[in-house]
């Protein structure tokens, strides 16, 4: 009977597709759920929902809810983390202040401005989470979601002995897309991904056991297949395709993300119209509403007499719990340190690569060398993301600087002296999330 805990279990759209994703294997319905949130009306709200779902399918699963963590990590056998420390409030923080000195991000969760901030915020907080962890249940596997993923993975490896992946959608989420724009089904297209997270590679793309990137670079010289707004959830994919004709390797994340990794997009208004990318609080209102309606959703499901549906996603989180509590094996792509796993990127940072997962747990795949290119840019993310995991573990100001000195976006947009303006700006205005920095 495995304990799995929800740390920020008050993210009701990605909890209610966590529980279903658990409840959906039989093998794992006489778990224990433990939800834990700081909020008690979200937390209140998901714990409804899970006993619901729970009471109507007539589970064995034990649901735990609470607002002490160290009670929700007692015993635990797997912790899944996705925690927004500041909220709302300080991303928009992390958004509009680098927009007035011309850095305009569209997510700025994983490097760039937004990123390293975020890093800052969350880098201490979940620390601290492993090291009640270290406490309460050592043996117990950290399944991560928060952002920055390669940052937090850094520092939880190189400052923990806990043991952890990180976990994102966007390797399967963009199998799923090239399936799309090839016109294949998806079961039958094999790829081989890696790099880091949110900048890996398809070095390999097949269909029916044949290399696909020639059909695919055919497809893609139509751009109405990726420039219009059904192309990616995200919208238009024109960042991507435009990556990947210059690289030779398709990209993952969208083009949204893909943008802010790099110095070609986002340069000049123009640009940003050219590529039909967005500022991340101008479509801040929609994505509340859609939050909105997701809740009230939920809300009627917890009320209503209607069943609630036991449907699965994508999400790799299930199946690697599935798989070390039933020895199935499966491959999936993951964050981990990279112990010479990809052998032209530093050997301290952490890489997304394909990994199996068994009763053994998660062991990852030796991929060699990058393609150069593909390396090369990774190397420019990594250098900010090596800076910023140092700034937040040292509570170092200057290093923060240094790390958007060499951040691709900002010093493509900023001198040095506007690059520091800027940093101590949103060190002021985000002080109340950042304590104890020189």
């Amino acid at each position: 009977m495995a304990k799995i805990v929800i740390i920020g279990a008050g993210s009701h759209v990605f909890t209610r597709n966590l529980v279903t994703d658990f409840l959906s294997y039989p093998e794992l319905r006489d778990s224990t759920i433990s939800l834990m949130d700081i909020d008690d009306e979200k937390l209140g709200l998901v714990t409804d929902f899970t006993r619901k779902v729970v009471d109507q399918h007539e589970f064995d699963t034990e649901v735990e809810s609470t607002k002490d963590r160290r009670t929700a990590l007692e015993g635990a056998d797997y912790v899944v983390l996705s925690i927004r420390v500041g909220g709302f409030e300080a991303n928009r923080l992390d958004l509009e202040i680098p927009a007035r000195y011309g850095v305009v991000q569209g997510v700025g969760d994983t490097i760039g401005p937004g990123g390293v901030f975020y890093g800052l915020r969350h880098i201490p907080v979940i620390l601290d989470i492993c090291r009640d962890m270290e406490d309460l249940c050592p043996d117990a596997w950290l399944l991560n979601y928060t952002n920055p993923m390669a940052m937090i993975c850094w520092a939880v490896n190189d400052h923990t002995s806990i043991r952890n992946v990180g976990l994102c959608h966007s390797v399967q989420g963009t199998a799923s897309e090239l399936a799309r724009y090839l016109g294949a089904p998806l079961d039958e297209i094999y790829h081989w991904v890696a790099g880091i997270n949110h900048m890996a590679w398809f070095l390999e793309l097949r269909w029916k056991g044949e290399d696909a990137y020639p059909l695919l670079r055919e497809r893609l010289k139509d751009p109405a297949v990726y420039s219009g707004p059904d192309a990616h959830w995200a919208g238009p994919d024109i960042v991507r395709v435009e990556v990947f004709k210059a690289f030779g390797y398709f990209p993952t994340e969208s083009s949204q993300h893909m943008s802010e990794y790099v110095p070609y997009f986002r340069k000049r208004p123009e640009l940003m119209e050219r590529f039909k990318l967005r500022y991340r609080i101008d479509a801040q209102e929609e994505m509340m509403e859609r939050r909105a309606r997701s809740e009230e959703k939920m809300r009627r499901q917890v009320a209503g007499d209607d069943t609630i549906p036991i449907e699965r996603s994508t999400e790799y989180c299930s199946y690697i719990i599935h798989s070390m509590e039933t020895g199935v094996p499966r491959r999936v792509n993951v964050n981990v340190r990279n112990k010479g796993l990809i052998t032209n990127l530093p050997a301290a940072c952490c890489v997304e690569v394909p990994c199996l997962v068994d009763k053994g747990g998660v062991q990852p795949c030796y991929v060699g060398d990058l393609p150069p290119q593909c390396a090369a840019l990774n190397r420019t993310n990594i250098n900010v993301q090596e800076l910023g995991v140092l700034a937040a573990l040292e509570r170092n100001r200057d290093l923060v600087f240094q790390a958007l000195l060499v951040d691709p976006l900002t010093s493509a947009m900023l001198t040095i002296n506007e690059t520091r303006s800027m940093v101590d700006e949103m060190f002021e205005a985000e002080e109340r999330y950042l304590e104890g920095f020189r």
